[in-house]
């Protein structure tokens, strides 16, 4: 597969060609599925919490006798059933991440980017690199690239200038290609990908 190369002001720098095994394959959204479950799951805090019959502060005196009331048989007043009980099945501190295998991660992520490719909403841009963190500039490039809604992926390191005039810009995010992943791709319209971070995918995959 055959990409043209733009530079950050809309002009071109040349072509480049893809690798088929990244971009060129029939994208699968059952693994694409998979591969954003697992994130989200993962990213889950699982910090929600509330207080069993064994938490609260409430006496475990029984309430009153067993037999004789002609009332159903009661304990504690901490039983769930009472106000100011405790809940009953709530819900616990717990990790929800859950495993999945590496190959299917690795596979999940070339789908990602074969399914930009085959949407039309793969961009190749020969640097990610401003002379000075304006966000007013970095919109005028992006119009010219029509970017609306774009993950913009460098090489190992983000320019720091890019970085300080995207991260104000609303639908824009910006990753080192050691973070790229999934999700961020598919949740935005495009994926732009410098050269350098071309090159390291494909280094990854090889």
């Amino acid at each position: 597969m055959k990409l043209d190369i733009v530079t950050l002001e809309g002009g071109k720098a040349g072509s480049l060609e893809l690798s088929d095994a990244i971009f060129g394959l029939e994208p699968r959204a059952d693994l694409l599925a998979r591969m954003v479950r697992y994130q989200l799951a993962k990213r889950r805090a699982g910090t929600h919490k509330s207080k069993g019959r064994s938490e609260v502060d409430r006496t475990r005196k029984k309430i009153y006798k067993q037999k004789g009331t002609g009332g159903a048989r009661h304990g504690a007043a901490s039983a769930p059933q009472f106000r100011g009980g405790g809940k009953a099945f709530g819900p616990v501190v717990r990790d929800h991440a859950h495993e999945l295998p590496k190959k299917v991660k690795a596979l999940a992520l070339r789908h990602a980017l074969s399914s930009k490719a085959k949407d039309a909403g793969l961009i190749i841009i020969d640097d990610a690199k401003l002379a000075e963190p304006k966000t007013k500039i970095l919109l005028g490039h992006f119009g010219k690239l029509d970017l609306s809604s774009a993950l913009v992926i460098g090489g190992a390191e983000i320019d720091v200038n890019f970085g300080l005039a995207a991260r104000s810009i609303p639908n824009v995010d910006v990753l080192p290609v050691q973070g790229i992943n999934v999700y961020d791709i598919l949740r935005r319209d495009k994926l732009v990908l410098t050269r350098s971070a071309v090159d390291a995918l494909e280094a990854r995959f090889k």
